[in-house]
């Protein structure tokens, strides 16, 4: 037995030996899962940002650029402060602020750079370039914030900014990392994936203490990133600017469109703000007291605002009618007063007369014929047919739904359904006396001032619209912009039926909005009072011009105004004058609108 034991002995550890030998060539032949950590914890992975595509106006005017902007980036390992209210002073940065991030930045890595003191501006960059050297472990990572040329079109451009916890948590496709930026609004946020590029990669090896010690294999894995696509809108920036200026001191909305192609030219939200506020470092502060305003400048008016059409929906009232077959142009009725208030015009009138004057028991009759056509025995039944038959021949016009803009958050209105009045009043239980207020734009009817604007759009187009868009060309190809920009979409009522109401509509403006009219342009336009439970009716007018070969849709909205034909058409009317011409030849009307005494 003692013979045996050098023998077993020596099996063991040959059998060890074998062993750990066959676990080496594991590790170090089949198995680099070791290497590749070792690998990591030597290089340093630095991703190169690309610069975010510009935006442009229709006419080539930069209206988005990106500004370089400095993360002071920090090595938790090497770096080291004698004096902590010093350096506080030199680079702005409070003890508290210091400490939090710097200890953040130690929980992350002590080897690995983290942010210290997050978008410096180029003038603060500047001033504290020469004190670097001083500190160990401190270096500068170069990226870029959006910039505004122009303090123009906030609503309709947006803003960027650090990505939030939840959106990361959508990004199925990781392509963000925390304090990325990244589009919250308008068309920054719409055009995300256009406007970002493409990350770049570089490597760089560092010894233990973080130490740069140039590139990882020269380069070899090194990506370099791509910048994003620039977009050209369809916003007219000379129009833009003169709409806000006409809207300065005012709460409202203005859209303008180019009928013939669904292009924005002008969307203007009243109140409005500087949209160099949401930039840089102080960007929370003031996203903050933007917010809290009571004047609410971020809330995005042209398409999130709903209010009633008031006597703008009469034209569409009018359409429906003539396709129907219910009305035609010699359809003639009595402004009976004993029905629904109105104004004083010759009476009686003929569908002619009721769209230039806008006589209201004219649609409270003509209404009634359309919803109650004796289709069922039942009266309340033949209300709730009629309804519902009006109202899909209603939102074929852009109503009761979102049109589909290239910004979030649109609103769609409301065009009342039987569902409603079931819910409200119970089945059979309402009839038509109930519903009469539609038949003037009132009642539970709501639309957006977009909407608005679309209608002046099909009324010029005589029967069509492209849905409302903002992008005219991405990378200057027109054919790259979403296909449902350029498809033609109809209204269901035959384009004959449109001579007379465009007629109408030209008349109407020496009837109703003489402030309207310009001198050798032939302006075709509707006024609306919207009745407002809250205070002052709001003042609504929409209009397109030359009535001949439209160049501009327009809708206007000002709130606590009164009646359409005094700030809503003075309003109109100069931006259709601005656009066409170029510039402006009644100084007084626009003097009585920038005062904006309208009571």
């Amino acid at each position: 037995m003692n013979e045996q034991r050098p023998i077993i002995l020596s099996i063991a550890i040959i059998l060890v030996g074998l062993i750990i030998v066959a676990r080496l060539f594991s590790i170090q032949v089949l198995d680099d899962s070791f290497l590749k950590r070792a690998e990591r914890n030597a290089i340093q992975r630095v991703v190169d940002h690309p610069y975010r595509g510009l935006v442009y106006d229709r006419t080539g005017k930069i209206l988005v650029y990106n500004n370089p902007i400095f993360d002071l980036m920090v090595i938790p390992r090497e770096f080291t402060v004698k004096d902590t209210a010093r350096f506080c002073e030199i680079f702005q940065i409070s003890k508290e602020h210091l400490i939090e991030n710097y200890t953040a930045a130690r929980k992350y890595s002590s080897v690995k750079p983290s942010p210290l003191v997050k978008q410096i501006s180029t003038t603060d960059f500047a001033r504290i370039q020469d004190y670097l050297i001083d500190y160990p472990g401190l270096f500068v990572m170069t990226r870029s914030v959006r910039s505004y040329p122009q303090p123009a079109a906030a609503n309709a451009l947006g803003y960027i900014g650090e990505i939030s916890a939840r959106q990361l948590e959508r990004d199925t496709l990781k392509y963000y990392r925390q304090g990325d930026f990244v589009g919250l609004s308008g068309i920054e946020g719409y055009y995300e994936n256009t406007l970002r590029g493409v990350k770049g990669v570089k490597y760089k090896m560092v010894n233990v203490r973080g130490v740069d010690k140039g590139p990882f294999k020269s380069g070899e894995y090194d990506t370099a990133s791509v910048a994003g696509h620039n977009i050209t809108s369809t916003i007219d920036l000379a129009l833009q600017e003169y709409g806000e200026l006409l809207m300065a001191g005012k709460r409202g909305s203005v859209v303008a469109i180019e009928p013939k192609t669904g292009e924005i030219l002008a969307m203007i939200s009243a109140p409005t703000y500087d949209p160099n506020l949401l930039t840089g470092a102080k960007f929370g502060s003031n996203y903050l007291l933007l917010n809290r305003d009571d004047s609410k400048p971020l809330f995005n008016r042209p398409i999130m605002a709903m209010y009633p059409p008031g006597s703008i929906f009469k034209v569409v009232q009018s359409l429906i009618g003539l396709q129907m077959g219910v009305l035609n142009p010699n359809t003639t009725l009595s402004c009976n007063r004993s029905l629904v208030a109105c104004h004083n015009h010759p009476n009686p009138v003929n569908l002619f007369g009721a769209i230039k004057y806008s006589c209201n028991p004219y649609y409270h009759q003509a209404y009634r014929m359309m919803i109650n056509r004796e289709v069922s025995r039942n009266t309340f039944k033949d209300t709730e047919i009629g309804l519902n038959e009006w109202r899909e021949k209603v939102m074929k016009f852009g109503l009761g739904g979102p049109l589909g803009i290239d910004l979030f958050n649109e609103k769609g209105g409301s065009i009342p359904s039987s569902k409603l009045y079931d819910r409200v009043y119970g089945p059979n239980r309402w009839k038509y006396s109930t519903i009469y207020s539609l038949s003037i734009g009132q009642g539970e009817m709501l639309v957006t001032p977009l909407q608005m604007a679309n209608l002046a759009a099909i009324f010029a187009n005589k029967g069509y619209y492209y849905t409302p868009h903002l992008i005219k060309a991405i990378d200057g190809d027109p054919t790259k912009i979403d296909i449902k920009y350029r498809t033609k979409i109809e209204v269901g009522v035959d384009s004959h039926h449109f001579d007379m109401v465009q007629d109408a509509m030209a008349e109407a403006i020496y009837g109703t909005a003489a402030r309207a009219a310009i001198k050798d342009i032939t302006v075709a336009g509707k006024t609306g009072t919207a009745q407002n439970p809250q205070g002052e009716d709001h003042s609504v007018f929409v209009a397109f011009a030359p009535k001949e070969d439209p160049k501009i849709a327009i809708a206007v909205y000002v709130e606590n105004a009164g009646w359409g034909g005094r700030a809503a058409a003075s309003t109109a009317s100069l931006m259709i004058e601005k656009y066409i011409r170029g510039y402006i030849t009644r100084e007084a009307l626009e003097e009585y609108v920038l005062v904006g005494k309208f009571m």
